[in-house]
């Protein structure tokens, strides 16, 4: 049971690392989970101040990721139309077979949202677009990077608490 929970950990943390660029994926949600399922587990002892500051971080991450897009956006003065356009292209995008497909799409739909909101005014369109981009990017980059580090804890607690492997 204990080999099962850690195989399943591991695929929730490594889901969680995909899920970090994927609005439809909760990245450090998945990648928590994967961490409860290896303190789940009866070869590593609980440690509960390590799950209780890894919740509160995951948290803290996943409400910045609806701020940091939508202020990125209000900054360059665009619309929630932005916003929305940056998540349908991103979603879009990824069936798009060039190599991040997902982040041109996640621009090109901030600039089509930007476009249906006011179809007359393209220079205040592009601006919106890349507010909504960068806002996007940033909050992908700080989801990846909390992820990561979830990954190491993940690899370092499994590794010093070696019962599974002997």
């Amino acid at each position: 049971m204990d080999i099962l929970l850690l195989i399943l950990g591991f695929v929730c943390v490594i889901t969680g690392i995909i899920g970090s660029f994927l609005p439809a994926l909760p990245g450090p949600g998945l990648s928590w989970i994967g961490i409860l399922l290896l303190y789940l587990t009866n070869a590593v002892p609980n440690n509960y101040w390590v799950l209780g500051i890894t919740l509160a971080i995951t948290l803290l991450i996943m409400i910045l990721d609806y701020i940091i897009p939508a202020k990125g956006t209000k900054k360059f003065g665009g619309s929630k139309y932005g916003v929305w356009g940056t998540n349908i292209g991103l979603i879009i995008g990824l069936f798009i077979p060039i190599p991040f497909g997902f982040i041109i799409g996640a621009f090109l739909g901030a600039f089509l949202g930007e476009l249906l909101y006011d179809k007359d005014d393209h220079k205040r369109a592009l601006k919106a677009a890349t507010g909504s981009f960068l806002g996007f990017l940033v909050s992908s980059f700080m989801k990846f990077i909390v992820c990561m580090i979830f990954l190491g804890t993940f690899l370092y607690v499994s590794w010093t608490n070696r019962h599974f492997f002997f």
